[in-house]
């Protein structure tokens, strides 16, 4: 079983291709590269083969853990998920991770919110990310999720 690779743009709220995901084409399992507006590879997301059920972990280019997503919990409306930061804060999610309004929270922070709401294409939503943060980072997390809550996809 192959894939082919989809690649898409990230936008800023000027219309401006920020950064690119990368889905490199005719692998066993799905890969993830995201890169600068300029090229530079900053995360990478390798779906692995024989993964532990409900996490995926976020890399670094130079191969070093960025972040593990977990999906913590899982009720008729609403998920959980959890991101263990190394060295750093741990993140968790409040909200629809299905419907794609959700927060992303530092503590009581919170550091990113994902709504649909703010578009009308299909398949698209916004991230609104608070100043100070890895916006990379914190793409690659909302974009794992996505992943994990929308296999098959």
């Amino acid at each position: 079983m192959f894939a082919i690779g989809d690649d898409f743009f990230i936008e800023d709220d000027q219309g401006r291709r920020a950064f690119k995901v990368d889905g490199k084409a005719l692998r066993v399992r799905s890969t993830l590269k995201f890169e600068d507006a300029d090229g530079r590879e900053l995360y990478k997301i390798q779906e692995k083969l024989a993964r532990v059920r409900d996490s995926m972990t976020i890399e670094r280019a130079d191969g070093g853990a960025a972040a593990k997503v977990h999906n913590a919990l899982i009720t008729p409306l609403r998920d959980r998920w959890t991101i263990n930061i190394p060295g750093g804060d741990d993140m968790s999610t409040q909200g629809n991770i299905v419907q794609h309004e959700y927060r992303i929270e530092q503590g009581r922070t919170t550091i990113a919110t994902v709504s649909k709401k703010w578009f009308r294409v299909r398949d698209s939503y916004g991230v609104d990310i608070a100043p100070g943060q890895d916006d990379a980072l914190i793409l690659a997390i909302t974009v794992v999720i996505d992943m994990m809550a929308h296999q098959g996809r």
